[in-house]
């Protein structure tokens, strides 16, 4: 039998950031996010799961009263829409005065005598909750006013939980009792992520999505083409030659390997501005993708461009593999070599070094393997009980620090996402454990489970927390 889901209509005008609160609920890029008002005109409808219960959300086309047929139409669909919804979330913009057709709006939804919130969205800091006042002309109860930042991620705890109190609950929790328990993180771990984090990159387990990244004339799309075994990628002599993003795919054991945005690699030459140029095709390739090939070229030595392009794949968390092009040409040792590529990129000391030839084919193969192998430490979930087992054994081999005399104790960890695998620490005082600690706890993870080429990122906070404060610096911490 299908389940029945209580329904969330979310309602309001053009551009106060429903696309963005529907797509932090639905943690995905459903809705299409603009900055041009008017961009969802549809109603979008998908089951969403907030703090361990089901629903139905129904993200529906900005409100604007014009004699446009257009919008009159959204209009018209959005009421329809309200009066099947059981929750209804009006939206208004924080930073502009409250509008006439907003509260006439407004009063016909509370006659409708559904459960209704006002959420007052773009209230960015502290200091702009004071215009949250001048919204009670709404005639709203105060627990039915929320002052959210999605953008900043402020906020949206309480406006969560005011939503779950009105669901029932999940008759079959299996679903997400292996991952998180919503209940022991005091309902909230979704508000320790950026807007960015919790939206997760849908991707098929059997499908990789590889961008292959460096400065010009390393031998990138030589690799390309070594990888798939065919000259697809051609090069283009031509400066600043416009090509239009092309994606090139193989099937290796069972995965289906798509190197994103090819046409990326098929530019060359001196062109102007070229390290700008590398830079913003790199952010374009690493959007799309979860693994990343960093290539450098053996034959020359590291500049400072490698370690800014570098730089960007720590940035978007992606599982990573250094390769050396050009290995035949080299005549260092490649200890030595790697002891240079260690120095210059600290930050990618998870991500293993492969030394190939794209001319000859040495260890190409290799590095098929390898692109299998780190895609399934990128993805994969580490069972609770053993995650604890670890972090247990973590603590009494080297003892949380005492600062100040303050007594630290970690009441539990959960790894609650995978693409990169995320882990979240509850313990009494988070705000006092120092980093280092931190970078402790991921290498004694990374002894004992296989995490080559991926980050891991922790996040800590405290169990029966209940302020809507945003994640400090000492809150996220990834290696």
């Amino acid at each position: 039998m299908e389940k029945q889901l209580k329904k969330i209509a979310l309602i309001g005008q053009p551009n106060v950031g429903k696309s963005s609160l529907f797509n932090r609920i639905a943690k995905q890029r459903i809705a299409i996010v603009s900055d041009l008002a008017g961009t969802t005109r549809d109603i979008r409808k998908h089951e969403v799961e907030i703090l361990g219960k089901e629903a139905l959300m129904l993200d529906t086309g900005g409100i604007d009263e014009t004699n446009d047929a257009i919008f009159s139409n959204v209009k018209r669909k959005a009421v329809e829409c309200a009066k099947e919804a059981d929750i209804i979330l009006f939206m208004v913009d924080g930073k502009k005065i409250p509008d006439d057709k907003d509260k006439e709006l407004f009063y016909e939804l509370q006659n409708l005598g559904k459960k209704l919130a006002l959420v007052v969205n773009k209230i960015d800091n502290d200091k702009e909750k004071e215009r949250l006042w001048s919204f009670y002309e709404f005639g709203i109860d105060d627990n039915d006013l929320f002052g959210i930042s999605v953008s900043h991620n402020r906020g949206t705890k309480g406006l969560f939980e005011w939503i779950a109190q009105e669901l029932p609950e999940i008759e079959d929790n299996s679903k997400i009792s292996d991952i998180i328990d919503y209940q022991d993180l005091d309902m909230g771990i979704e508000d320790f992520l950026s807007p960015e984090d919790d939206i997760n990159k849908t991707v098929n387990e059997n499908e990789i999505n590889v961008a292959i990244i460096g400065r010009t004339n390393v031998g990138k799309s030589s690799i390309l083409n070594a990888l798939i075994g065919e000259e697809r990628s051609v090069v283009s002599p031509i400066s600043g030659t416009t090509i239009d993003p092309v994606d090139e795919s193989f099937e290796y054991k069972d995965k289906k390997i798509t190197f994103v945005d090819t046409a990326g690699l098929r530019r060359r030459g001196k062109i102007e501005g070229i390290e700008k140029y590398a830079l913003m095709r790199t952010k374009d390739m690493l959007q799309k993708a979860n693994l990343a090939l960093v290539v450098l070229d053996a034959s020359e030595d590291l500049v400072d461009l490698d370690e800014k392009i570098a730089g960007l794949v720590d940035q978007y968390g992606l599982g990573t593999i250094i390769v050396l092009n050009k290995w035949d040409e080299n005549i260092e040792t490649f200890k030595d070599f790697e002891k240079k590529i260690r120095r210059k990129f600290k930050f990618l000391f998870y991500a293993p070094i492969i030394a190939v030839s794209a001319k000859t084919g040495r260890s190409i193969e290799r590095l098929k393997d390898k692109l299998v192998e780190i895609y399934d430490n990128y993805t994969q979930r580490i069972p609770t009980s053993a995650l604890n087992k670890i972090i247990e054994e973590a603590v009494i081999r080297h003892a949380l620090p005492s600062p100040n005399g303050n007594y630290l104790r970690i009441y539990y960890a959960t790894q609650f996402e995978t693409k990169p695998p995320r882990i979240a620490l509850i313990m009494n005082k988070p705000n006092l454990l120092h980093f280092s600690y931190k970078r402790y706890l991921i290498n004694y993870l990374r002894d004992n489970f296989n995490f080559e080429g991926t980050p891991i990122h922790i996040i800590v906070r405290k169990k029966g927390e209940r302020e809507d404060n945003e994640i400090d610096e000492e809150g996220f911490f990834q290696g």
